[in-house]
C-alpha cells in the first residue's frame, strides 16, 4: 500500500473509529444504571448484556466497513484469521464492567486499530464522565478535541500513581506505607490518566489482555509518554497469546527512571 493510499485509508478509519466508539458509548450509557443480566465468565470476570450489546454494535460498524481487517474483542470468540491480517481491530466493549455494574463512573469503551503488532488509531470513551480520548500515530493525542501531554520530570510522587500497591511500594526507598491515587476501575482509563497529566504513572499487574491496553498504549505514546513492559520492552499486539505481564505508563523521563529501578531490583 502506497504512502498516500495508506494515509487516506487511515483517515477514513479514524473517522469510522471515532463515530463507532461514540455511538457505542451512547448505547452503554443508555443502559447504565438499569437492571441488567450479568454473569461470570472464566474464573472471575463479570460480563453483562450491556457488554454484549456494545460489542455487537462495534463489530457491526467496524467490521462491515473493513471486511478485510482482523477482529479481536473481549466479548467475541477469537478467530485466529486475525493473525494473518496487516490490520486488526482490538476492542473492549466495556472496560471496567465491575464499576459499570456498581454504578460508578470509571468505565469506558475502548477500540484500537493495530497495524501488524502496533496500534495506529485509538479511541477511549468514558461517557459517564464525558471524556473522549483519541490518538492517531504521529499526530498526537487529545481529550475532548484538546491536545494532551503526560507530565514531565522524573520525581516519584506516589499520590499521583495508580496500580497494584505492592508493586508500586517497591519504588519506595523506605519501608513506610505509601499512599496511592484511589483505584480506577478501568485499566484503560487508569493508563489514559497518564496521557493528560492527571497521574504521573500507572501500572498494570500481570494478566492484562490486548483489549485492555492497545488503545491506551497509543494515547499515552502520542501524549509524549511511554508505556512498556516493566523491563522496558515494547508491547506487541495481535499475537496468538494476548496476555501481558507487568506494565508501566509514564512521561518519558519518569518512565525511564522507573524502568531503570526495576532493572536493578527486578521483581521476584
Amino acid at each position: 500500500m502506497a504512502d498516500v493510499e495508506l494515509r487516506d485509508t487511515l483517515a477514513r478509519d479514524a473517522a469510522l473509529l471515532s463515530g463507532a466508539v461514540r455511538e457505542a458509548g451512547a448505547l452503554a450509557k443508555s443502559l447504565f444504571g438499569t437492571e441488567l443480566k450479568n454473569w461470570i465468565k472464566g474464573a472471575s470476570s463479570p460480563v453483562s448484556e450491556a457488554d454484549i450489546a456494545v460489542n455487537d454494535l462495534l463489530e457491526q460498524r467496524l467490521r462491515t466497513a473493513t471486511p478485510d481487517y482482523g477482529w479481536l474483542s473481549e466479548e467475541s470468540t477469537d478467530d485466529e484469521k486475525r493473525l494473518g491480517k496487516r490490520f486488526a481491530w482490538i476492542v473492549d466493549p466495556i472496560d471496567g464492567t465491575r464499576a459499570y455494574l456498581a454504578g460508578r463512573d470509571d468505565w469506558c469503551v475502548c477500540a484500537a486499530l493495530v497495524e501488524d503488532s502496533s496500534p495506529v488509531l485509538a479511541a477511549v470513551y468514558a461517557p459517564a464522565s464525558e471524556e473522549f480520548f483519541f490518538a492517531a500515530r504521529g499526530q498526537g493525542a487529545s481529550l475532548n478535541d484538546r491536545r494532551v501531554l503526560a507530565s514531565s520530570g522524573d520525581d516519584l510522587d506516589f499520590s499521583r500513581m495508580a496500580g497494584p500497591k505492592p508493586l508500586v511500594q517497591r519504588l519506595s526507598r523506605s519501608s513506610e506505607e505509601i499512599s496511592l491515587h484511589p483505584r480506577i476501575g478501568s485499566l484503560a482509563l487508569r493508563l489514559c490518566r497518564v496521557a493528560h497529566g492527571a497521574l504521573d504513572a500507572a501500572f498494570a499487574g500481570g494478566q492484562s489482555r490486548d483489549w485492555d491496553l492497545a488503545a491506551a498504549n497509543l494515547i499515552v505514546q502520542e501524549a509524549n509518554g511511554r508505556m512498556t513492559a516493566l523491563s522496558g520492552d515494547a508491547i506487541l499486539y495481535n499475537r496468538r497469546d494476548v496476555v501481558h505481564g507487568v506494565l508501566v505508563a509514564a512521561g518519558r523521563d519518569r518512565h525511564a527512571r522507573i524502568v531503570a529501578h526495576f532493572r536493578e531490583r527486578p521483581l521476584p
